[in-house]
């Protein structure tokens, strides 16, 4: 599930599966996409803040949830692609803590963030091209931007495992500190302290034209999509559920 709380202009958005790992759910990708979307025209919300648990800021896609509804629907209709669509589109400063493991999409969208907390413990993963699959979220075009060319290949075409050190030295992360959460908290609500018609437009003006970025995510959807029935990614997500099944 999705824990919302609304404090001093900061929306707390909390994945809240400790037990899975804070892996997303179609549920949770639609309560995501939901508060991002009434966020953009809420006078209430200056700042949104993305954290999970100690050990967990989200273990990425739910497999199996996913599977449950991949295939059955138009890729662009499923959860999750809402969920993309909106955070591509998202007018109000993000703010992320991460705590532990952030894999896939957990790893992705912190490409969308304004400010990324991280604690020493972090663990930043991207394994599509083991599955079978390509980047989401855009992160093909951003990573690359945020990053350069050879830090995204290592990221998200190796798959290699990024420390919270490592990911502060490509730029993915603004602050290692021992307590995330707190200073992301702090971040948010200095964010949400400042006019907010000054920040909106100022943040517009760095983030630039995004129709480009929304482009990008409805392209990588349809790749996404076609691969799903590869041989391959067959292949790899029936070892992969094997593995978890052990």
């Amino acid at each position: 599930m999705i824990s919302q709380s609304l404090e001093n202009g900061v929306r707390i958005l909390r994945m809240d599966r400790p037990d899975k790992k804070n892996a997303l759910t179609g549920d949770m990708y639609t309560a995501l996409a939901e508060a991002f979307e009434t966020a953009n025209d809420d006078p209430e919300v200056r700042c949104q803040l993305l954290c999970g648990h100690p050990g967990a800021f989200t273990g990425g896609n739910d497999i199996g949830d996913f599977l449950s509804y991949a295939g059955k629907v138009e890729m662009g209709k499923t959860p999750v692609i809402r969920f993309l669509r909106a955070l591509a589109r998202n007018e109000k400063p993000l703010v992320a803590a991460v705590d532990g493991v952030a894999i896939g999409i957990g790893t992705t969208l912190l490409m969308h963030c304004d400010m990324v907390f991280a604690a020493p413990n972090a663990v930043i993963r991207s394994p599509f091209v083991d599955l079978g699959l390509v980047p989401e979220a855009g992160s093909s075009l951003l990573g690359p931007m945020i990053m350069g060319h050879a830090r995204a290949f290592e990221l998200l075409c190796l798959g290699r495992t990024f420390s919270a050190e490592k990911a502060l030295q490509a730029g993915l992360v603004n602050e290692v500190v021992e307590d995330a959460e707190a200073a992301a908290r702090q971040c948010a609500e200095e964010i949400a302290a400042k006019p907010p018609e000054a920040m909106r437009l100022s943040r517009k003006l760095l983030r630039g034209n995004t129709q480009h970025l929304e482009d990008r995510v409805e392209e990588e959807a349809a790749i996404f999509a076609s691969r799903l029935t590869a041989p391959e990614t067959i292949a790899a997500f029936q070892a992969f559920m094997m593995k978890k099944s052990k």
